[in-house]
């Protein structure tokens, strides 16, 4: 099994297996006929209030991280996400933030179990 995290404005690959793209909002510019989407799992994606107080800063990004996962902590979107990294040999989590280092897809692979 591998996850990993791509920037949706990034070509598909075969290589991606599962793409699930894990945004609230639907990205600007991205055409939904074209995007290569398996799955969009707006409900596993911060909340608005914590996405703003975070608003990718570097210094808050443990602080997000633990917010986060306090949010998700038994719910059945994140339950669902774990039950199709399961079932796929590759997932891809898709954000649209220009942060690649720091967004909730990269948080989100760690709670999986991602590198």
């Amino acid at each position: 099994m591998a996850i990993k995290v791509k920037r949706i404005y990034e070509p598909y690959t075969p290589s991606d297996g599962y793409r699930v793209l894990v945004d609230r909002l639907w990205p600007r510019g991205v055409a939904k006929a074209g995007a290569h989407l398996d799955r969009w799992m707006k409900e596993v994606a911060p909340s608005t209030a914590l996405r703003q107080w975070f608003d990718h800063d570097e210094s808050k990004w443990n602080e997000f991280v633990s917010r986060y996962h306090s949010e998700l902590k038994g719910t059945s979107a994140i339950q669902e996400l774990i039950a199709l990294r399961d079932q796929h040999k590759n997932l891809t989590l898709l954000f649209s933030a220009k942060n690649e280092k720091y967004n909730q897809a990269v948080a989100l692979m760690k709670m999986l179990g991602g590198k």
